[in-house]
């Protein structure tokens, strides 16, 4: 795979090609922000309960799906990928092979 050098000048899709790939920042998600998260907009007990997280799925608190797609988007968005236009959604398929923990 060949890694792109970005710059200021906005990219097509046809500009893009297989295997290319563009390096983000990383966040780091802390357990309050989860909770917050959850109690806002996705409020179930592997969200919001430590404790009650130990006998779910996730066997701990994990961070919302829809919170790690968000702060996937700011990533995106403030990489450094300038596809002119913008990053609109007009279709896909989103999976969480792995929990987000703090």
């Amino acid at each position: 795979m060949t890694e792109k050098r970005l710059d200021s000048q906005s990219l097509y899709l046809e500009d893009l090609a297989p295997g290319q790939r563009w390096v983000s920042a990383t966040l780091r998600v802390e357990e309050a922000a989860i909770r917050a998260f959850a109690e806002q907009f996705d409020p179930q007990p592997f969200h919001l309960d430590p404790v009650a997280a130990r006998s779910t799925f996730f066997e701990g608190l994990a961070a919302s799906g829809w919170h790690t797609a968000a702060l996937t988007m700011r990533l995106l968005v403030t990489g450094g990928l300038r596809l002119a236009g913008g990053l609109i959604g007009t279709g896909g398929t989103l999976s969480w092979p792995k929990p987000t923990r703090r």
